[in-house]
């Protein structure tokens, strides 16, 4: 463990340091994120509670989509080093990084309130008739009309 001579760091030892280096600045992204130092929107438009399961809490949405960043940039810098030397703790790390990254996104896009699917339905909202039909605005718009 500790060596009177220097030696050069493994790949090992570069990819943990490069990554606690990330986890750090990611860490202080959402600590100042957090303190409300950094006004997020210029009005509030609702009253936002303090509830934990509320997906309207004030912080919710950004530090999800900071740690959802920070883990797809986790999982692009370990695939280049899978690339470089094709070991598989990198592999294991980039299939971590991954899943956790898509699991944020996936959040981010239908478990928040800014989603675009409908509660009621579970339709996308942003659907068109190209190429296939849109039944559910095809209900929609033949109610509107009668």
């Amino acid at each position: 463990m500790l060596l009177d001579e220097t030696r050069p760091a493994s790949d090992v030892e570069i990819y943990f340091a490069r990554s606690l280096g990330f986890g750090l600045l990611t860490i202080a992204v959402l600590t100042v994120m957090l303190t409300g130092s950094i006004p997020l929107t210029s009005t509030l438009s609702e009253p936002v509670t303090a509830d934990d399961s509320d997906p309207k809490a004030p912080y919710a949405v950004p530090t999800l989509t900071v740690t959802s960043v920070f883990h797809a940039a986790s999982a692009i810098y370990a695939y280049t080093w899978y690339l470089a030397t094709d070991k598989a703790v990198f592999a294991v790390a980039l299939v971590g990084s991954s899943a956790v990254a898509a699991v944020g996104l996936w959040c981010v896009l239908f478990a928040s309130s800014r989603g675009k699917i409908s509660r009621k339905t579970g339709a996308d909202k942003r659907t068109t008739g190209f190429p296939f039909k849109n039944k559910e605005a095809a209900k929609k718009h033949a109610r509107k009309e009668l």
